[in-house]
């Protein structure tokens, strides 16, 4: 799995790559910035455009509603940036394994594009599932917070390996196909997934994950099934 990682990371500089990355990250940004712009608006709607506070008199409701929604915004962003940006570049994470594909078994044939339509709700549904599953894992993080870190690494890469390995397997056993390939290496994609999810709580590094993460789960998908493709 570490040569999977290494072949992956060695293709990071592709104009592929770099492309969904962008992507990602500027769709994160357009809707996060459209979030505060409609919050701001909506508040202005129901809020008085000023109140009177003691010692401080009469002051701008406006001005202190923008400045303090941006900075909560702020705060939702380090914790949303990353499985919303996810989200958004798991819609193109069929170029990332066309690109590895392309590079490194030119020999196979072209695979199906999967329906947009079926690519966007399997990107909400794990966008759902990351935020979800994180939201409950603050409970135990409270509980154990002395193994906080192993439990995110072991949650997170549960759903990282899943959510990856499902998309390389569909693209050539289909949807059940894949299911049944994952099942077979179930504790192999799991530790691979855990080792993707470590960088998760490294800034900026994280937002290359899911770039990654479908790039190596490619080559570990060809390693693994990759002769069964040949029969």
């Amino acid at each position: 799995m570490f040569s999977d990682f290494a072949k992956a990371l060695a293709q990071l500089s592709d104009p592929r790559f770099r492309g969904v990355v962008g992507r990602g990250i500027g769709l994160t940004l357009i809707l996060l910035i459209a979030i505060y712009i409609v919050f701001v608006w909506v508040a202005g709607l129901f809020l008085p455009d000023t109140i009177t506070l003691p010692w401080l008199g009469e002051i701008g409701l406006g001005l202190v509603l923008s400045i303090g929604s941006f900075f909560v915004m702020i705060g939702l962003s380090a914790f949303l940036m990353v499985p919303v940006a996810s989200a958004f570049t798991g819609i193109f994470l069929d170029d990332v394994a066309e690109a590895v594909e392309d590079r490194h078994y030119p020999d196979l044939p072209d695979a199906p594009r999967q329906n947009m339509s079926d690519t966007i709700m399997d990107s909400l549904s794990f966008l759902g599932i990351m935020i979800g599953a994180n939201a409950i894992a603050l409970v135990l993080y409270l509980l154990f917070n002395v193994a906080a870190p192993l439990i995110f690494w072991a949650l997170n890469g549960f759903l990282l390996g899943r959510e990856y390995f499902q998309m390389a397997a569909m693209r050539r056993l289909g949807r059940a196909g894949a299911k049944a390939a994952r099942k077979r290496h179930v504790g192999e994609i799991w530790i691979a997934g855990a080792l993707m999810a470590i960088p998760l709580s490294i800034p900026l590094v994280n937002l290359l994950i899911p770039v990654l993460g479908a790039a190596t789960f490619t080559h570990m998908f060809m390693r693994l099934e990759g002769r069964q493709l040949q029969k």
